[in-house]
């Protein structure tokens, strides 16, 4: 009886191992697109770099429907529906390589993915939430040359793994409890102080309650928590404390936020 118990164990082990391995993989295969690494420090630059990307249209739809807080004006930014296709039809064909700088890379990827999910909320507006959508982030609609990848295929396939935490402050995921999506494109001249910002900003923001002792952080830093390090060492209290402007006991005990996936709208 101990053996068929043992052995009815080990296959529910395994199916589930699978089972999770089928979740992961869905739609996070970074399709061939080039990764570089970030080195101990990035440094805004375009030089050095086969081609500077024009991000301006981007940042003008930016900067007319967003506020300074973060919030989008969907009806807004839905008049202007062409404009925002029309940038990511660009982007499609601007098509990255490993020529690219590292700078040039996060600015595209970073860019691509913020104006890919307004373009998918404006598909299926009115609604109350990204997660009211069938697929949001597994499905791969975001055109690149002659491949679509996903929204999680541009963070986990590509952004992560150039080594980088702070893309999870600048990209944006169309709620409120996400990172505010800045009224700014990104561009490789600037990516190191926008980076910053975006940082400083969301760790400061009250989407998280820094106390000495015994804080409350966003769910984001549950979700990506081997991220976070100090000196190449998994450290999430040591990574906020480098931005945060109350500092916390390096030792001290945390727990996390409940996440609230309503709609970033004004």
């Amino acid at each position: 009886m101990k053996s068929l118990i043992d052995f009815t164990a080990l296959m529910l082990i395994a199916f589930t191992l699978s089972s999770c391995n089928l979740t992961s993989a869905a739609g996070i295969g970074s399709q061939g697109q080039p990764i570089k690494t970030v080195g101990d420090k990035i440094t805004s630059a375009v030089a050095h770099s086969v081609v500077n990307v024009d991000h301006s249209p981007w940042d003008k739809l930016l900067k007319k429907h967003v506020n300074d807080a973060g919030f989008v004006n969907y009806r807004g930014f839905k008049t202007e529906q062409d404009k925002l296709e029309a940038y990511l039809t660009y982007l499609s064909k601007i098509i990255p390589n490993e020529e690219w700088s590292v700078q040039e890379l996060l600015a595209y990827y970073i860019n691509l993915y913020n104006a890919a999910t307004v373009e998918l909320i404006l598909q299926n507006h009115p609604i109350k939430s990204i997660k009211d959508i069938n697929g949001a982030f597994t499905k791969n609609f975001i055109k690149i040359g002659d491949k679509k990848l996903s929204l999680n295929a541009i963070e986990n396939g590509v952004l992560r793994k150039m080594n980088e935490p702070r893309i999870h402050f600048a990209i944006n995921c169309a709620s409120y409890s996400c990172p505010k999506l800045k009224n700014e494109a990104y561009t490789a001249a600037k990516i190191n102080e926008q980076l910053d910002a975006a940082t400083r900003e969301f760790i400061n923001s009250d989407l998280n309650e820094i106390t000495p002792n015994n804080p409350k952080f966003s769910r984001i830093f549950s979700f990506y928590t081997s991220d976070f390090k100090v000196d190449g060492k998994k450290d999430l209290i040591g990574f906020i404390n480098k931005y945060s402007n109350i500092k916390m006991n390096p030792k001290t005990r945390y727990t996390f936020k409940k996440y609230n996936w309503s709609l970033n709208e004004q």
